[in-house]
């Protein structure tokens, strides 16, 4: 229950059930602990992965940009404009968040959902990656892609773990409302 203050009259209320499922969402999000293991993860992870949302959104390190990027995923690979618009912007934004660890679980789900994508195109590839650049590009198997989906799983599971925003965001600090 909340008190609310208005002039000379205070009143209490009962939050909106709207409110508490968005309050309870939120607190499942982001909830996480000091683990420095899924912070391990989420810094792997966003390192590897950033890299290769800069290349396929800005066409920095040699990649493509938005557009042929885009035109690759739609043409090449058949997946929708929108689809591949939404994958893209996730490849850009959601290593930056995970590198400060923002946005908690759901930031890792998206992850993990764009990885699996990513994956589901290699799979006729085979396992391994081009480790010699023997390779045309979009050939390699789905090694690294595994891996990825496994760094991502770990920090939907666990939380952003230490040293996240999320962790300093949205964490009660119990130990001092019991001093």
């Amino acid at each position: 229950m909340t008190t609310l203050e208005h002039s000379s009259l205070t009143h209490a209320t009962t939050p909106t059930p709207s409110a508490l499922s968005l309050s309870t969402a939120l607190a499942k999000i982001t909830a996480t602990t000091a683990d420095p293991a899924p912070a391990v993860a989420r810094v792997a992870l966003g390192l590897v992965l950033l890299p290769h949302g800069l290349q396929h959104n800005l066409g920095w390190f040699g990649g493509y940009g938005f557009s042929g990027t885009l035109g690759w995923m739609t043409g090449t690979l058949g997946f929708s404009a929108p689809l591949a618009a939404v994958g893209l912007g996730v490849e850009l934004v959601a290593p930056l968040l995970l590198l400060v660890g923002f946005g908690g679980r759901a930031t890792a789900a998206a992850l993990f959902a764009f990885m699996a994508f990513a994956a589901s195109t290699h799979v006729t590839n085979g396992f391994f990656m081009n480790w010699y650049g023997k390779l045309t590009t979009g050939q390699e198997g789905f090694e690294y892609h595994l891996l990825a989906l496994g760094l991502a799983a770990v920090v939907a599971l666990k939380g952003m773990g230490a040293l996240s925003l999320d962790r300093a965001l949205f964490t009660r600090n119990v130990t001092s409302a019991a001093s």
